[in-house]
């Protein structure tokens, strides 16, 4: 895949504060939401009126942000974390991911903000910066990766009751989808209502939304990206998870990124097509023109994705109910095998031309934060070139024959990137200390929780 060129009709990342300001000014902004995505992939941040907006003036959050679960507790070691004051991060607009906010009623924009020290260094705990940090190693080598984002979503029925199950909710027709519409042309056009406000919004907000389909799952919907730089691919999928629950909640419905919302449908992905071009030449680096096939960086890059891929599946699948997803018998995929066009697998080599030749990982579930997401398949990727790792046969058959190479919960998983020092040092060792907390954390508190199931069925059989 060869990346595409931004639009412009943003200012450019390397814009002067005046630009930025003269960009507020001619759309007459009154309000900026300043965002900072979360360990979560979730939107922090501040709005500030238009007039005192500066790269200075109210930009700045507490790095304890960071250091939150997504139940608003703390670690234990939270102290350990941040520093022991709980000091404020220092907040840099970028200019390039400024947008206007189409459903806001008063002009407002929304800019991502990158998170600095006091005296100047990136902020280690900010999923940008990690990321910012996977990519100057791929810089190191002369490489560009280029990345397309596919997202799963269902759209559900209105609950605020979390002990009743989710619903699927009825279209234009009136009813509900009962039945698996996969690819089905009339259940997408169900939803036309919403779709149409995503669409708008999209537009408004410049988000490279490619195709739209059904997928298997009653109300489940799949949105592709244009394939570009991580960095950007990350920001849009940031960007477009707020757009669609915007567009749904207009309509009385909820949009969820969960993983698994409900028991008896498909759980939901954020596949991840990957390729690396030469910063030199512009061409993809997977495919060797020579021998006419897949290059012998391609076979290192896979390599690392089956070596250290089990090792990060906590940012792949970084919540409890990920890893309903992952179960024997569903779509989702259970080991780190690779085959050409074989959904089966973990890796799955789609059959492209040379110059778009690249491999998709299959494993994020669409509850990942797509900063970090993005950062540790990369991740993974460049040890395989470093270490100059070499996968294994590709496969022909069912993967799911395989059985599991994956972890089978949070807390495995948890357990496996710590003892993973190789990935410690690329992600930053501060990171992945502070994310592993936040989540051990998470994963204790959803333990204490005693389920309707238990009440059920052990209540009074055990």
């Amino acid at each position: 895949m060869a990346a595409r060129k931004p639009k412009k009709a943003h200012p450019d990342t390397a814009s002067t504060e005046n630009s930025l300001k003269r960009w507020l000014r001619d759309r007459r902004i009154t309000e900026v939401e300043c965002l900072v995505p979360d360990i979560t992939g979730n939107a922090r941040g501040k709005i500030i009126p238009a007039a005192k907006f500066s790269h200075d003036y109210g930009t700045r959050l507490p790095e304890g942000i960071f250091a939150t679960t997504v139940t608003g507790d703390y670690p234990d070691d939270y102290y350990e974390l941040v520093s022991p004051s709980d000091s404020d991060m220092m907040l840099r607009p970028d200019a390039g991911t400024a947008r206007v906010v189409p459903w806001a009623s008063a002009p407002t924009a929304q800019i991502i903000h990158d998170c600095y020290t006091r005296d100047g260094r990136p902020h280690e705990l900010s999923p940008r910066n990690v990321l910012r940090r996977v990519l100057s190693l791929f810089e190191g080598l002369g490489i560009k990766p280029v990345i397309a984002p596919e997202l799963e979503f269902f759209l559900v029925q209105k609950n605020i009751d979390p002990d009743l199950p989710l619903l699927p909710p009825a279209g234009r027709s009136g009813r509900p989808e009962t039945a698996r519409q996969s690819y089905s042309i009339d259940a997408v056009n169900e939803f036309d209502p919403i779709l149409d406000d995503m669409y708008d919004y999209a537009e408004a907000m410049e988000l490279d939304v490619d195709t739209l389909i059904h997928e298997s799952g009653a109300g489940q919907l799949e949105v592709n990206f244009q394939h570009s730089d991580p960095m950007s691919r990350a920001d849009q999928v940031f960007l477009f998870k707020r757009t669609m629950r915007e567009a749904a909640l207009r309509h009385g419905i909820y949009a969820t990124f969960l993983a698994k919302p409900m028991s008896n449908e498909a759980g939901s992905s954020m596949h991840l097509h990957q390729s690396m071009v030469s910063m030199k030449t512009g061409k993809n680096l997977f495919y060797d023109t020579k021998s006419g096939g897949m290059s012998e960086m391609f076979h290192h890059y896979l390599g690392g994705l089956q070596k250290y891929v089990p090792m990060a599946m906590a940012f792949f699948a970084p919540n409890v109910n990920s890893y309903r997803r992952l179960a024997l018998g569903e779509v989702a995929p259970i080991n780190v095998q690779w085959g050409f066009d074989n959904r089966t697998c973990g890796l799955r080599v789609p059959i492209d031309t040379p110059e778009n030749t690249r491999v998709e990982s299959r494993f994020a579930g669409s509850d990942a934060n797509p900063y970090l997401a993005m950062a540790a398949t990369l991740a993974c990727g460049y040890l395989g070139i470093k270490e100059k790792l070499m996968p294994t046969e590709p496969l022909t058959s069912s993967a799911q024959d395989k059985g599991y190479g994956l972890p089978r919960n949070l807390e495995h998983a948890l357990n496996l990137l710590l003892e993973a020092e190789e990935l410690n040092e690329i992600l930053g060792k501060r990171f992945v200390r502070a994310y592993n907390s936040v989540k051990q954390k998470e994963y204790e508190t959803f333990f204490r929780v005693i389920s309707s199931w238990e009440r059920e069925f052990l209540l009074l059989n055990v």
